[in-house]
């Protein structure tokens, strides 16, 4: 089995303000916050979970320093936190560099079985919400000329087909949709909107509540045969919130073997 190597951090992002969203606890979007700091950013993270919030930002103030990272609690289904969540990184930080949008809701229904309510929920958070916080970023960038990047979290079940995911699977696809159109505004001011797109990224508490039948199910699909530890994909989006990645725009890039 390939083993991963973590990779230290080469001063990337030096001097960058970012958000991130959905950044409480050990999944993509805290691995974001932590591998963003090792790469010299300011941190603001936002989640709808105000403990495991507050958690996760005294833990990494007491690694990186308070001074570059905040927080604030965020539900990206409700407007005015979206508002707030902006306006906070602006006063707290003088300027925003760049936006990373983690927040997504799944669930399993097969369509004959599921219900509205079911269907809203997971696209109000994962499609909706990604919308409410490009549209906050986008506004934010746009006024302060010094263009900036959006990075957004997508899936690759929003290009392949799995029984069950029927709303996930429209609600990625969205995103991925939302990140083009967005892509082709944003460039006339100078800002960079991408895609990522994981599939199995598991962290230890999500593996203890997953079958050992199902994981084994799941990796033997991937091509490395294991899962994708959540630093690896917040790598990914390092290197599209980086200048090396200053001619990428509208793209969704695959982290996994699995896009088809």
């Amino acid at each position: 089995m390939n083993e991963p190597r973590y990779v230290a951090g080469h001063r990337l992002l030096d001097g960058r303000s970012a958000v991130i969203t959905a950044a409480a606890g050990a999944g993509i979007g805290g691995a974001t916050a932590r591998r963003f700091l090792e790469e010299g950013a300011r941190v603001l993270i936002g989640d709808a979970h105000a403990r495991r919030l507050k958690e996760t930002e005294e833990a990494l103030a007491a690694e990186f320093g308070a001074d570059r990272i905040t927080s604030l609690p965020c539900d990206v289904t409700d407007e005015e936190q979206v508002r707030a969540l902006f306006a906070h990184a602006e006063q707290t930080h003088g300027h925003l560099d760049v936006v990373v949008n983690n927040a997504g809701l799944g669930g399993t229904a097969d369509l004959v079985d599921m219900t509205d309510d079911q269907w809203d929920r997971v696209l109000d958070v994962t499609l909706n919400g990604t919308f409410r916080c490009t549209r906050a970023a986008l506004r934010s960038l746009k006024a302060s000329g010094t263009g900036g990047v959006i990075v957004n979290n997508a899936s690759v079940v929003g290009w392949r087909a799995q029984t069950g995911q029927a709303h996930y699977a429209a609600a990625k696809a969205g995103v991925m949709a939302l990140t083009r159109c967005a892509a082709l505004e944003a460039a006339g001011f100078g800002v960079r909107v991408n895609a990522i797109a994981p599939s199995l990224a598991m962290h230890p508490h999500l593996v203890k509540v997953t079958s050992e039948e199902l994981l084994a199910e799941l990796t033997a699909r991937e091509a490395f045969g294991r899962y994708a530890e959540p630093w690896e994909v917040a790598n990914v989006i390092v290197f599209l919130a980086s200048g090396y990645a200053s001619y990428m725009t509208g793209e969704t890039v695959s982290v996994s073997s699995q896009r088809a």
